[in-house]
């Protein structure tokens, strides 16, 4: 497992537990810290997990408002604790963290999905995170780190075709 990936895991289950335990965010240090000793004691997150769960709650309502828009047959209260705070993380990624491409932002919450969520968490995640996503190619609203990885993309094919050239000489 990437130091990420674990990391997105226990900024997770903090999330579940600050959800689940009434949203008292006083106790989000303490929950956060617990979380570490006990899931990975020895694991220098670089605050990675912190700056996820205080990110998420800092921006809570509007992450709510963007999973009730693009999930509109699930009231935010009737998706499962799990998926929400999947969700949650991955929305955030995807609109407020500016480090983090969004393409890895998808992937790895439906890998969290399909690892601690139901049968079909997964393809729920995938459904309203890509919906997420689409819109923000549409209304141009792509992070720089997904413009620079676009651009990347788009330089790939000519670096292809010269190397050819060069072989045929």
């Amino acid at each position: 497992m990437s130091n990420r990936h674990l990391a997105r895991t226990i900024a997770m289950q903090s999330l579940y537990q600050w959800d689940f335990t009434g949203k008292v965010s006083h106790k989000v240090p303490e929950v956060v810290r617990t979380n570490l000793e006990e899931f990975a004691p020895d694991f220098d997150d670089n605050g990675f997990v912190s700056d996820l769960v205080e990110g998420v709650i800092a921006h809570i309502e509007k992450i709510d408002a963007i999973i009730t828009k693009y999930a509109p047959d699930w009231p935010i209260d009737q998706i499962t604790n799990v998926d929400r705070s999947i969700l949650r993380i991955g929305v955030f990624e995807l609109k407020f963290s500016e480090s983090i491409p969004s393409k890895v932002a998808i992937n790895e919450a439906i890998e969290l999905a399909k690892t601690f969520g139901g049968e079909s968490s997964g393809r729920f995640v995938n459904g309203v995170l890509g919906a997420v996503f689409k819109d923000m190619i549409e209304r141009g609203e792509l992070k720089e780190v997904d413009k620079v990885d676009k651009k990347k993309e788009e330089e790939k094919p000519e670096e292809a075709a010269e190397g050819q050239e060069g072989q045929n000489d």
